[in-house]
């Protein structure tokens, strides 16, 4: 550790610009210093000058200054541009404690030399990864540079520094960026033609996503050469591992090489840049390139491209082991043609429209590629992108979502002026990605959605770069956006929300349709139609009994799990009453419980008003913690010592607590030993050596005059702790009591004998007993007293017991934060001098110390040993209600946890707590209400998100227990309140239709189609996802870009996070989405019928080979009257609503490559039928296992350089089209305009297949 002399600005100037800035000196808290600071940096510029010696430093800052100053320093705002610091709390904390700002029962004798400099490695992996958690004041700190700057200067240089740039990231918001994307660097080298990669090891330069591209040309040039005037250029190739930095010019190609151009305002973030992408720097040789620019062709990377281990491998978990065989997910099972989701076509809006939906791409008989099913696309890792990815995915198989973005219908309803929307932009990019997701033919494995991000990072600043999110978070963010982007309300009305004013379940359903109609005034779209359902909220004033009724929509359920998390502890409970033994009092709560829980509880047992219990925690002989009521047990450690002291008088640990004039002190006393005498120069009281336990002393106001009667409450609050307590007093004899003058004092204990002061100051023991009485009870022994002496009697309190001090600075009877001092002493004199005559002599933060010398503390509490002392004589209390609670927790422990469970906790009523009153309009004031939570309407789809995640003051928890849900049958038709009084309405013959209550005899039953999991900890971790593939009513496991099929049961587990279910009806769902879609559909038949009549021979452009291509199906729009099974139930539809199955069965791959019948007509079974057949599918524990959470997976896109191999005469792309019939997706468009063109995609070779 550095000397305190080197704390000067000589040296910070000595170590960079950074550290010589000067410092502000007109607010700064310790300006004097920094003024005589820059006088020493002018005076040694001056000498320096003249040549003087100037080692001498200036003299070092104090303990207290250099806090003040950092505080200073921290308190500024981030302003994008500037650099701030990371510092692991793993230092910072130690930092703290040592100068006093925490106190840590651990720590308590480290000081500041123990200090050593700024140190980060917490903060890495045993690779030298920055780890996932860097959660401000639990995991790190941020510091500014000045800061940081004063922290090196004092302590040393630092170990693995982190600066960071601070970003904008919305208007007038900024933010650090934790995770700049980290690039790899490597040099072109001309090896010959078949040279791999060589070299020592290639470099990494980190920038900021706000830097601009000449920012990142420099840095890459900078990381592999000095030279500056040599001429250079950049390419950017596909993500891989790389063994050494000398890239071979002849492998530009096959990694899918492009000039990156420098010339651009444009950022590396709106270049799409992502951490670990690899970038090759071309210098110019003998004035000539390596390589002509023209001649590199862009092509799939080599098959050898490594992709790193999962980030949660288990060789026993099937979805998470590595497999070294690289075969296609179907190469073993038969192959089959998927038909397309949805037979329905786009409106001419839609052709209008700018919006360039994903192109589909044809698949030739000659390639050796497989076409992959609709649906099973995986997601790229970009960089802790997982969150995003499962959370695509559970609503990229949200049928009739799909089925909305694929129609088109959603460019129609479009509505960029909505200014609590995103402009369009977020329902363009997710429909696009819908696109490429449910492509018919496509050949790719994996996709990163790097346009969806850019459009998320763009109007949500909160998920830019790349950090770990919460997926909940991510959906709430989306589900609300589309409906924004999308909402059929251009100007949102002013709605007045309807007041409950009481009746019966007529009443109620109207208020509810009313609260429901003017929410739709504003709020009408898909998500609406789809996700939104409406809460019943009920309150109940405690006092007047006066009912409040409130309905709210809501668009996901968030269901707490009611797992007995306990907080079990053992509270020191004081009695106030000296003659009631304290007591050691075990209890069970909830960890979530506050000690005003706590203080209800002990109340209820020791039959005490819970506002007069005082709850605190002790430590090293002193008080350490105010436990007030609004600290959570949760937070507390399973060593702390809590005491609970009963007192006469209200606690005032609860913040509505209004204090009065009359209210009496309650003052902290602490044992100690003598005190030294501090120098005359300290302001700061010299550290005492305390001993025993605290307590608390109350003080009236007329007691606080005088610092006898001070004295003498504390001598009855001590009489608690010592078996000598007959000897705090002073007595005497008398065989005629009746003229002796007695004082009035409250309880003390039964005694064996008394001592007997003599004429002659000898001190004679008696036997006797003190007769209980009330405060103003006269104490005196008679002849009755177990044989004591007659007229044996209390004259006053022994002085000289103690020496009482008064010290100050005891804020919440704690001194110094917690509990880290004894505060600053005061004279009794000057405290005296400074009251006005018959004033009370105390104030708020004051306390007491009983200062002991050697002789008086070994008699009243014996020597080492303590043996007079009652320190440790705690009476056990187990209360039968503990006892009962302990029985129902071991039942419950054996018994797991369903779904419901989790709706009938939240549908449990509570109470508000005090920091959450709610206004009564009847008493006209606030109160602690009952709360109760109903389901009134529910969505038709329906999403659960299942509250894993707590995060208190201390405690970052996550909650793992397995939480049972159903597959199928998820039945709500009981807790559904507009069902049960729609039912009770229509059989009083109430028109239940006016009410917008239908279908009431329809149960309400919920099938589940996708979940979404978290594996690991809180601020960590890792997220994928379960979905059923609507098409082919199969299921699979989505882990970033490794899809695997999997089962329904696979998906029911205890990382379950959200749960996606479809509710089960006879009608299609969605009411307004589906009648747009069905009407979109019929629009698409009438017009490819319109133009097959104008020109049947008709096609789209195709390849040569045509003959021998694979069409991929496509549904006929040929008439027929039989109708067919639609998938939302077992009634046919009509042949005007959608087309005809087919009669034959579902060709194979095979067979489909050479029946010239099936090309030319495009038939194909329908989506249930398809769904019917059986196929061998592959073990999912063969298949391949993710990358880690926090790296970035290499996009394994596919050329889309081919063309359609599909004729326009049969509604080809009801879903995915193509420009030529007229339906919303692209053929060719400009490659800086269409986020898929060549430019933007990345390749993968035939060979290299992936596991899906």
């Amino acid at each position: 550790m550095q000397s305190d002399s080197s704390s000067s600005i000589k040296r910070s100037a000595s170590e960079g610009p950074s550290s010589a800035t000067p410092i502000p000196i007109m607010t700064d808290p310790i300006s004097s210093v920094d003024s005589a600071r820059e006088q020493d940096i002018e005076i040694d510029a001056y000498m320096a000058e003249q040549g003087e010696d100037i080692s001498t430093q200036p003299a070092s800052l104090t303990i207290e200054q250099k806090v003040a100053r950092i505080k200073y320093l921290r308190d500024k705002s981030m302003v994008a541009g500037d650099t701030w610091y990371i510092v692991s709390r793993q230092w910072f904390r130690p930092w703290e404690i040592a100068c006093g700002i925490l106190s840590d029962k651990s720590l308590e004798s480290l000081q500041e030399k123990d200090i050593g400099p700024p140190d980060n490695s917490s903060l890495f992996d045993s690779q030298g990864n920055l780890t996932s958690n860097l959660v401000e004041h639990i995991d790190v700190e941020f510091l500014p540079e000045e800061a940081w700057s004063e922290l090196v200067a004092w302590y040393g240089q630092p170990i693995r520094p982190l600066p960071r740039s601070v970003i904008a990231k919305a208007f007038l918001q900024t933010a650090l960026e934790l995770r700049p994307p980290r690039l790899k660097v490597l040099v072109l080298k001309d090896l010959g033609p078949d040279a791999d990669i060589a070299g020592p090891a290639h470099a990494y330069v980190t920038v900021s996503i706000k830097d601009p591209m000449k920012t990142l040309f420099k840095a890459l040039v900078s990381a592999v050469t000095a030279l500056s005037n040599v001429p250079y250029r950049i390419w950017k190739i596909e993500p891989g591992e790389f063994s050494g930095s000398h890239f071979p010019a002849s492998k530009l190609a096959s990694w899918g090489a492009e000039l990156v151009s420098e010339g651009t305002d444009k950022t590396v973030e709106d270049n799409m840049i992502e951490p670990e992408d690899p970038f090759v720097v071309e210098f110019q040789e003998n004035g000539a390139w390596i390589v002509d620019a023209s001649q590199v062709v862009r092509a799939p990377p080599p098959s050898a491209v490594h992709v790193p281990p999962p980030h949660y491998s288990n060789d026993n978990d099937f979805f998470s082991r590595l497999s070294n065989q690289r075969t296609s997910a179907f190469q073993n099972s038969q192959h089959f043609r998927t038909p397309s989701p949805s037979r329905r076509g786009s409106s001419s809006k839609a052709k209008e429209s700018s919006v360039t939906p994903f192109k589909s791409f044809g698949f030739s008989k000659g390639s050796s590629k497989i076409i992959q099913e609709p649906g099973t696309l995986g997601l790229g890792n970009m960089g802790n992108t997982c969150f995003m990815n499962s959370a695509l995915q559970c609503l990229a198989h949200t049928k009739e979502l799909t089925d909305y973005f694929l129609s088109g219908v959603y460019q129609e309803e479009l509505n960029p002026d909505n200014p609590l929307g995103m402009h369009g932009a977020i329902a363009e990019a997710f429909g696009l990605l819908l696109h490429r997701i449910w492509a018919r033919d496509s050949t790719s494995t994996s996709y990163s959605p790097r346009e969806f991000k850019s459009q998320l990072q763009r109007f949500a600043p909160q998920f830019s770069g790349y950090q770990q999110h919460d997926s909940q978070e991510l959906v709430a963010f989306l589900l609300d956006g589309l409906h924004e982007d999308l909402n059929r309300v251009l100007k949102k009305p002013y709605v007045e929300k309807p007041d409950w004013e009481g009746g019966g379940d007529l009443e109620l359903a109207k208020l509810a349709q009313t609260s429901w109609d003017g929410y739709m005034k504003r709020n009408d779209s898909v998500i609406v139609d789809l996700f939104q359902g409406q809460y019943q909220s009920t309150l109940v004033c405690p006092e007047c009994e006066k009912v409040s009724i409130t309905f709210d929509p809501f668009m996901y359920l968030t269901l707490p799990l009611p797992v007995n998390k306990k907080w079990w502890h053992v509270i020191h409970y004081v009695p106030w009453d000296p003659s009631i033994l304290h007591k050691k009092v075990p209890v069970e709560i909830s960890r979530d419980s506050s000690f005003r829980d706590l203080k209800n509880l002990l109340g209820r047992w020791m039959g005490v008003k819970p506002k007069k219990l005082l709850t605190i925690e002790v430590f090293n002989h002193r008080f350490y913690k105010n436990l007030d009521d609004s600290i959570l047990c949760g937070d507390m450690a399973d060593n702390d010592q809590i005491f609970c002291f009963e007192l006469p008088c209200n606690s005032r640990q609860s913040r509505s607590y209004k204090p009065k004039d009359n209210d009496p002190f309650i003052v902290p006393v602490i044992l100690t030993d003598v005190v030294p005498p501090r120098p005359a120069y300290s302001h700061y009281s010299r550290l005492t050596n305390n001993f025993g336990f605290p307590f608390i002393v109350v003080i009236e106001r007329d007691q606080a005059v005088s610092v006898n009667d001070m004295y003498d409450a504390v001598i009855e609050r001590l009489q608690r702790w010592t078996v000598r307590d007959r000897d705090l007093y002073t007595w005497q004899t008398d065989p005629s009591p009746s003229g002796a003058v007695t004082i009035p004092i409250s309880t003390v204990s039964p005694i064996d004998s008394v001592a007997e002061i003599k004429e002659n100051g000898d001190v004679n023991e008696v036997d006797g007993m003190i007769i209980e009485g009330d405060i103003a009870d006269e104490k005196i022994f008679g002849e009755d007293d177990s044989g004591t002496e007659p007229g044996a009697y209390v004259v006053g309190t022994k002085q000289g017991v103690f020496t009482l001090r008064l010290y100050t600075g005891y804020k919440d009877y704690v001194a110094g934060g917690n509990g880290s001092s004894n505060g600053r002493s005061e004279q009794w004199e000057t405290r005296t001098e400074d009251t006005e005559s018959g004033a009370p002599l105390l104030k708020e933060g004051d306390a007491f110390l009983c200062e002991f010398d050697e002789n008086m503390k070994a008699y009243y509490f014996g020597a080492s040993q303590f043996e007079n002392s009652l320190w440790d004589a705690w009476v056990p209390f187990l209360h039968l209600e503990y006892l009962e609670a302990k029985e129902v927790a071991a039942a419950q422990k054996s018994k797991g946890i369903t779904l419901d469970d989790c709706l009938t906790e939240f549908t449990k009523e509570e109470q508000l707590g005090e920091d959450d009153l709610w206004y009564c309009p009847r008493c006209k004031k606030h109160q602690q209400a009952t709360k109760k939570f109903d389901l009134w309407k529910v969505p038709d789809i329906l999403a659960v998100h299942l509250k894993r995640f707590s995060n208190s003051r201390t405690l970052r928890d996550k909650i793992d227990t397995f939480v049972d849900f159903p597959i199928e049958g998820l039945d709500l038709t009981g807790l559904v309140g507009e069902r049960r009084a729609g039912t009770r309405l229509a059989q009083s013959g109430a028109n239940i239709n006016e009410l917008g209550i239908r279908d009431v005899e329809e149960p309400l039953i919920y099938d589940l189609y996708a979940v979404d999991e978290h594996l690991g900890g809180l601020g960590g971790g890792h997220y994928r996802a379960y979905a059923l593939n609507h098409a082919t009513e199969q299921w699979y496991h989505f882990d970033d870009s490794y899809v695997t099929r999997s089962d329904a049961s696979h998906a029911v587990n205890s990382n379950a996070y959200l749960l996606f279910y479809r509710r089960r009806s006879n009608a299609p769902l969605g009411g307004k989405t589906n009648e747009k879609i069905e009407e979109a559909g019929r629009k698409a038949a009438t017009e490819a019928e319109e133009e097959n009549a104008v020109e049947p021979e008709a096609q789209l452009p195709t390849p040569p080979s045509e003959s021998d291509a694979t069409p991929f199906p496509f549904p006929s729009t040929q008439p027929s009257n039989a109708g067919y099974l639609t998938p939302q139930s077992n009634t046919r539809s009509t042949p005007t609503s959608s087309p005809p199955p087919l009669d034959d069965g579902d060709p194979t791959m095979l067979e489909a490559q050479s029946d010239d019948l099936i090309a030319e007509d495009g038939l194909t079974l329908g989506p249930l039928e398809l769904a019917s057949h059986q196929f061998d599918f592959p073990n999912p524990s063969g298949g391949a296992s993710p990358t880690s959470s926090v790296e970035v997976e290499p996009d394994y896109d596919d050329d889309p350089s081919r063309t359609s191999l599909f004729r326009a005469h049969a509604n080809i792309d009801s879903w995915v089209g193509s420009s030529q019939n007229g339906l919303p997706s692209p053929a060719v468009s400009d490659p800086d305009t269409n986020p898929f063109s060549d430019m933007n995609s990345q390749k993968k070779s035939a060979d290299d297949s992936m596991d899906v």
